[in-house]
């Protein structure tokens, strides 16, 4: 297997809370860093909400494998984000047998 050709830098973003000073939280994102990684199209529709056109497309994204319990290995839940484009993970795996690289299914909304 060759190695893939990682040309896509994405920013590794988890859910965070932050104090609102009002003593609730509010939700955001934390930035915990850059990732060189390669996006592979998979598949697309339309879901078609209330008044609103959304089209969701699924995303195979492989990027190098980061040890167990980092931080910058990416978990379900969390996102990768690229200008205005916002990945969801939804799993991820090891792409190959010697756990050099991770594979992360992901999905991108876009409102059409």
């Amino acid at each position: 297997m060759s190695a893939p050709v990682l040309n896509r830098a994405l920013l590794l973003e988890t859910p965070a809370r932050r104090p609102d000073g009002a003593g609730g939280y509010s939700a955001g994102w934390l930035v915990l860093g850059t990732v060189w990684a390669a996006l592979d199209a998979r598949t697309g529709r339309d879901a078609g909400g209330e008044g609103a056109a959304l089209a969701l497309m699924r995303y195979r994204i492989v990027l190098r494998a980061a040890p167990e319990g980092s931080s910058m290995r990416p978990r379900a839940g969390q996102r990768f984000r690229t200008g205005g484009r916002v990945f969801r993970i939804q799993a991820v795996a090891e792409h190959d047998a010697r756990a050099r690289y991770l594979v992360c299914f992901a999905q991108e909304e876009k409102a059409t």
